[in-house]
């Protein structure tokens, strides 16, 4: 039975349109990937991903919580001196669906003034209607293509990187997490993503800012 989180259907897709799943490439011969991360910065993972990134030459995007970037902004200076794309993950990693309206969008602009981008990935993946519209006005709502479920620790390092392989193709967004509970799982898929799909000739590339804003 397919996982709908690792890999949501078209179903899913179609009613939340507002939200960007993937970016295929106008070049349809383009091997492109994205990988991005969820809940950083934090000096136990952070810097060992950035490490594994760089070993790659492959770059990302960081949906970094406001906090952590208060708590290490040299870290979050790292990831932009190397050249990763950054995005919005609200300040305290608020779950929208359980949280009022208008503390979920000013959590969200509490974390504007830390991390200067238009993209955003609402926590969970969730959020009420209200909210999607008011942050869709002047931002993009990043979800996924394919979720590692690294997070989670009754999946195996393994099947994290099977979920990867199971559902991998051009322009797929690809979810890992900069947390503590990702850390076994997401060292052993992260580098064997970049490992085989380098040598299959696909390059990791971050999200773009002012692209996204003229879709």
């Amino acid at each position: 039975m397919p996982d709908f989180i690792v890999h949501p259907p078209e179903i899913v897709r179609h009613f939340f349109k507002r939200y960007t799943w993937k970016l295929v490439p106008e070049n349809e011969d383009e091997r492109v990937l994205y990988l991005t991360f969820d809940d950083g910065p934090i000096p136990e993972m952070t810097p060992g991903t950035l490490d594994l990134l760089a070993k790659y030459d492959a770059k990302a995007t960081f949906f970094c919580v406001g906090d952590n970037v208060r708590k290490y902004p040299e870290i979050y200076k790292r990831i932009l001196d190397e050249g990763h794309s950054v995005g919005n993950h609200t300040y305290n990693h608020l779950q929208g669906i359980l949280t009022r309206n208008e503390e979920y969008l000013e959590n969200v602009r509490k974390a504007d003034e830390l991390i200067d981008s238009n993209l955003f990935r609402p926590p969970h993946g969730r959020m009420k209607r209200r909210q999607t519209l008011e942050l869709c006005k002047d931002r993009k709502i990043i979800l996924w293509d394919i979720l590692t479920k690294d997070y989670d620790q009754r999946v195996t390092p393994a099947r994290c990187l099977q979920n990867v392989m199971d559902n991998v193709s051009t322009g797929a967004i690809i979810v890992f997490h900069d947390n503590l509970k990702a850390l076994q799982n997401q060292r052993y898929a992260l580098e064997q993503t970049l490992k085989r799909y380098t040598l299959d000739g696909y390059t990791f590339k971050a999200i773009p800012y002012s692209k996204l804003l003229k879709a």
